[in-house]
């Protein structure tokens, strides 16, 4: 038996549910969700249970006891739940080798990125809002008309996070932490198509020594998620994914109990480079930015936009940057792989039927517009000057596919680079000062990067303008979306 088929083994169990730290199956186990290694068309785990409502019904009620006023997590000190977070940071980081192994087989992103990079913003993301457990801010208002006014936050009680599966593990980071910091139990749901990680993080927040029920992981497909969007008994979920299934869980919160909702959505990222700069260091980001995971983030630099006395350059520097970074195909669990396949067979289709459409409707600048033989492989595309009405300009592909255009002045680029449905993040790159602080205001972006690009933070709201989204995720205004405003008045004798 191979060293990955021991492991999976060792770990048959995490393919259940988990509901207080015990995997159990679901009540739909006859219907088990099936996770295929995109790199090899074999299957991962036949195993995975398709959670339903008797499931949900059973973790929901699980958290609210967990969330009493009278339970262990609701008792803690706010410097307990923080040594706790931190702890589990800490595990997470040792167990590293088997996360990154786990989504690799079932995601296709190489290894190599799952450690360096998905572990780190996983683990930075938990320390982080650790800190923010005795920090919540409330308010206090001296002595006014025989009265004293005082503002306290207290948690939601039980949430949910609904996950994209195109980063699970740095995702479970950023939804856990401000969920648990403002003291609330939350039960996560990742995606069908890469729930192995998540499910293997039971024993991480076991042993981290979060009570029963203050963490649960629900496995399941779409109408899991429908679920948990319509339960009358969860108050808030936060979602990242498209914009259609974002706009079916906000009306199902509308009509059901008023849920609050953190909406994630599409993007499609304008990258504007002037004629002032940098732009071998233009070209990195750029290239960097359609590559990276395969093209399938939701910041992805999908329309780059070049200063007309600069174009010629700076297409050598970006295509060349992009043959460079697409070199390292391979097996995704190769710890050598830095390029990995698209997520599933689905994806793929879809991918590779918006570059022939692309094929119609622009000029191939660069790259092979067909699939790669054996292996969900796509490697990078770039479609030259396309019309304002193409699709590949203004859908989201969700894979490594750019648009590329030329401006020449900067209201011309500000138009076309506002002239979408999405306002995730924009990216500027140039050397004048003040124009890169004109365009911070006028660009439509949640984010704004000035000679950089994918520069998030956990310390920092991340949203989107328009149809990229509702609310944020990062900083202190994510703590606060898990927390619930009390006034409370007392009279003073």
């Amino acid at each position: 038996m191979s060293m990955w088929n021991q492991q999976v083994h060792s770990c048959k169990s995490h393919s259940l549910i988990l509901i207080l730290y015990q995997y159990v199956s679901g009540q739909a186990d006859l219907f088990s969700l099936t996770v295929t290694d995109p790199a090899t068309g074999e299957t991962v785990s036949s195993r995975i249970a398709n959670a339903g409502q008797s499931d949900l019904d059973k973790a929901v009620a699980v958290a609210e006891a967990a969330s009493r006023a009278d339970s262990p997590w609701s008792m803690m000190s706010a410097m307990q739940r923080s040594q706790i977070i931190w702890k589990a940071a800490e595990l997470i980081e040792e167990e590293a080798h088997m996360l990154s192994l786990l989504e690799s087989k079932s995601f296709g992103r190489p290894y190599s990125l799952h450690r360096a990079i998905d572990i780190k913003v996983a683990a930075d993301n938990l320390r982080y809002f650790s800190g923010w457990c005795d920090k919540i801010p409330g308010d206090y208002q001296l002595r006014d008309e025989g009265v004293i006014r005082y503002v306290r936050r207290e948690p939601l009680g039980v949430v949910a996070a609904i996950m994209a599966w195109n980063g699970p593990i740095s995702s479970v980071g950023m939804k856990l932490g401000p969920a648990l910091a403002a003291g609330n139990c939350i039960i996560l749901k990742p995606s069908e198509k890469t729930p192995l990680g998540t499910l293997y993080l039971g024993r991480v927040f076991a042993k981290a020594g979060f009570p029963p029920g203050v963490i649960q992981v629900l496995t399941g497909d779409g109408t899991l998620g429908s679920l948990m969007a319509h339960h009358e008994r969860i108050r808030k979920i936060s979602f990242t994914g498209s914009v259609g299934t974002g706009k079916k869980i906000q009306e199902a919160a509308a009509k059901t109990n008023l849920k609050r909702v953190t909406l994630e959505l599409g993007g499609k990222s304008p990258i504007i480079v002037f004629k002032d700069a940098n732009l071998g260091n233009a070209a990195f980001w750029a290239a960097a930015a359609i590559a990276s995971n395969s093209g399938q983030y939701c910041v992805a630099g999908s329309r780059v936009y070049v200063h007309r006395d600069v174009v010629d350059e700076f297409r050598a520097l970006y295509y060349a940057k992009l043959a460079e970074m697409s070199k390292g195909k391979g097996v995704p669990s190769d710890e050598q792989t830095t390029y990995g396949t698209v997520a599933d067979k689905l994806q793929y289709d879809r991918i590779l039927s918006m570059i022939e459409q692309g094929k119609r409707e622009a000029t191939v600048g660069f790259g092979n517009p067909t699939g790669n033989g054996k292996g969900l492989f796509i490697s990078p595309v770039v479609f030259e000057n396309p019309s304002e009405t193409a699709r590949v300009y203004k859908e989201e592909i969700f894979g490594p596919v750019a648009v590329m255009k030329v401006f020449s002045s900067d209201e011309e680029v500000v138009k076309m680079a506002n002239d979408s449905e999405f306002g995730l993040m924009a990216s500027v790159f140039t050397a004048d000062v003040d124009r890169a602080a004109r365009m911070t205001e006028v660009l439509e972006a949640g984010t704004v990067c000035v000679n950089t690009s994918m520069a998030l933070s956990h310390r920092a709201p991340f949203g989107g303008k328009k149809q990229s989204g509702y609310g944020s995720e990062g900083g202190l205004e994510s703590v606060l979306a898990y927390t619930q405003v009390k006034t409370v008045i007392q009279l003073v004798s």
